[in-house]
């Protein structure tokens, strides 16, 4: 019972802690995880760690899980995360850069597999299989340290998106890589058959993957679609239901379990899912807990003696430098040959390869499993500390540098020019319309299911969110926004998002409508900034709307023009003026007071409603 409330309660706390100090979690669980594994053996009365994950023997006071029972949990574990990671691929967001991922999934790993392999045998003087089970496992990077530098860092959409899609999708490839090796280490036959059954059990792996995980998100949607499962089950049952086709698909093929619940994720990802947002707020809460357990029940299993491999030969640190100096940045240049990121992007994505959850976990299966035959695989022994040294120093490097490293390349984002318009009623989705056929980054978020989709019929992009309970501030879709605009029905909404959200998504400008209450006083009373428009409310806009759901432009020759036309439209029921328009196409909320304000040339007012005359519709 200690040791498991412990687990809990300090993977919990590193999770916080990594939040403070805005770090990859994963760095302060493998050190709590060791702190309580096997350095804790200098300290303890008997020498014994403070936390043995496994038990061998029923004579066995110590340990958690019986014998290999730890690695069923730990491959359970890593599909529920995986699938949750699924979940927020969007085919939307691979425009310009889906032919670059697609290689670094694919040469990308052979890249690694083949030089990994190379690097571990001529640098440690590992026998071959090992070698290339060792390159097989540093294949993957992982959602579980990606995100963490996705969140902290404004980096540019097609860096974060290529970074982000490769962490979840290599995942399976390299755990499929690492199998074919795996059993190939253990086949007593080898040579051509071995070769012959590896090649089968390859391609059955792939289409059981991809056809089960297809299948289980169609049949899954079709259930909630059809309200079969009542809201108060939706979540556990969706839990239930990726378990079991994680253990169904491995039964049919052994490891396809990974792939099967990864497509699962995007399939349904992609899918207008009713209720989608509960189920991934749910598996991101699971997915928290699971990585903050694993982590330190991974790191804790090892032995001082795995660590004394690392410590005690520097050749082993010669082997990390060859994994992140020239192995990653091979794989990332040889991928995105020709494609349309920019030589600062590639640099990055070169330097930012942490590993993960998959590597540490299957690196301790194959390694237990290994050393336990009989005899034992040579070098075998090798396999758990070099893994584990490669996730911890590859985290350690990337969570201390990526801030500056992406400044120095130049891969942040110099300024958010992205819209956030919370509220997506009927004025909202014809002035998103506009801003995004004038060239803006638009994204509409509301609560109501029938005006998300309304906005997404009409070639907006638009998801349902409570601003209440979600952060947004971890919205992938949302890493560019800087303007934000509040214009639901209610006031008390409005102004909660722009005070909880201008920092994050408004630092160009945050503004909401007025209250029905401000509605009722003078223009001088009301506040001089943050307010969208200073002559209708949210019912004036919407009526227009409904009559009149047409932006139009209108050319003016100088500010007291200017000036009339906003006084004109403004007093007519039947129009609202809405932006300034200049002559190099950036649009400003219509000011209080246009006195101070300087035009320049050749300017527009932009307003909705019913065409006055010598107007052009935009």
């Amino acid at each position: 019972m200690l040791e498991l409330a412990g687990i809990i309660i300090l993977g919990i706390l590193a999770q916080w802690i990594a939040w403070r100090i805005r770090v990859p979690a994963i760095l302060p669980l493998i050190l709590v995880g060791l702190a309580v594994g096997p350095l804790s053996t200098f300290f303890t009365a008997d020498g014994e760690k403070l936390l043995e994950p496994i038990y061998r023997t029923e004579a066995d006071s110590l340990g958690i899980f019986p014998d290999k029972y730890l690695f069923s949990f730990v491959s359970l574990a890593i599909g529920v995360i995986l699938f949750e990671g699924g979940l927020t691929l969007k085919r939307r967001e691979i425009s310009g850069v889906g032919p670059a991922i697609l290689k670094l999934i694919t040469l990308g790993p052979i890249a690694t597999f083949i030089g990994g392999g190379l690097a571990a045998h001529l640098i440690l003087g590992l026998n071959w299989p090992i070698s290339f089970l060792f390159g097989a496992l540093v294949i993957v990077t992982g959602p579980t340290v990606i995100a963490p530098i996705l969140q902290n860092i404004p980096l540019n959409r097609n860096v974060s998106t290529v970074l982000k899609w490769e962490g979840i999708l290599i995942d399976p490839i390299g755990a499929l890589v690492a199998v074919l090796v795996f059993e190939f280490i253990r086949s007593a036959q080898g040579g051509a058959e071995f070769t012959s059954h590896a090649f089968v059990s390859f391609f059955q792996i792939i289409m059981i993957g991809l056809s089960m995980g297809a299948l289980a998100a169609l049949a899954l949607y079709q259930l909630i679609k059809a309200e079969l499962v009542p809201n108060y089950l939706l979540n556990v049952f969706t839990l239930a239901f990726v378990l079991s086709v994680f253990v169904f698909s491995d039964l049919l093929a052994h490891e396809s379990g990974l792939l099967s619940v990864v497509v699962m994720g995007m399939v349904m990802g992609n899918l207008d899912v009713p209720r989608l947002k509960e189920i991934l707020s749910f598996k991101e809460s699971l997915s928290v807990l699971l990585i903050s357990i694993l982590f330190i029940i991974l790191a804790a299993n090892i032995d001082m003696e795995d660590i004394n491999i690392i410590l005690n030969d520097w050749r082993a640190f010669a082997l990390f430098g060859a994994v992140v100096f020239i192995l990653r940045p091979l794989g990332v240049f040889i991928s995105t040959w020709k494609s349309e990121l920019n030589l600062s992007e590639k640099a990055f994505i070169s330097w930012v390869g942490p590993r993960g959850i998959v590597a540490a976990g299957i690196a301790s299966l194959f390694g237990i499993t290994l050393t336990s035959e009989t005899p034992p695989v040579p070098d075998a022994e090798f396999l758990v500390p070099l893994v584990f040294m490669i996730v911890l120093g590859t985290v350690l490097l990337n969570a201390t540098t990526a801030r500056v490293v992406a400044k120095a390349l130049k891969v942040t984002q110099d300024a958010s020019e992205g819209i956030l318009i919370i509220g997506a009623n009927g004025a909202a989705r014809i002035i998103g319309k506009y801003l995004q056929n004038n060239n803006r980054h638009v994204v509409l978020i509301d609560n109501n299911e029938s005006s998300i989709r309304k906005a997404k019929d009409a070639g907006l992009e638009a998801f349902m969110v409570n601003i209440y309970t979600d952060d947004l501030g971890e919205q992938f879709e949302l890493l560019d926004m800087g303007y934000m605009v509040a214009m639901t029905s209610s006031a008390d909404v409005n102004q909660y998002a722009v005070r909880k959200y201008q920092k994050i998504f408004g630092e160009n400008g945050a503004f909401r409508l007025m209250t029905p209450e401000e509605m009722k006083k003078s223009r001088p009373e009301l506040p001089q900034q943050g307010i969208f428009s200073y002559t209708d409310d949210f019912l004036n806009l919407n009526e227009v709307a409904r009559d009149y759901p047409l932006v139009h432009e209108v050319d003016v020759a100088d500010k007291e023009e200017l000036k009339a036309l906003v006084e004109e439209t403004a007093k007519n029921a039947d129009t609202v003026p809405l932006f300034i328009k200049t002559e190099s196409g950036s649009l400003e909320v219509i000011p209080p007071n246009l006195d101070g304000v300087d035009l320049g040339e050749n300017f527009q007012l932009v307003y909705l409603g019913k065409q006055l005359e010598a107007a052009s519709v935009a």
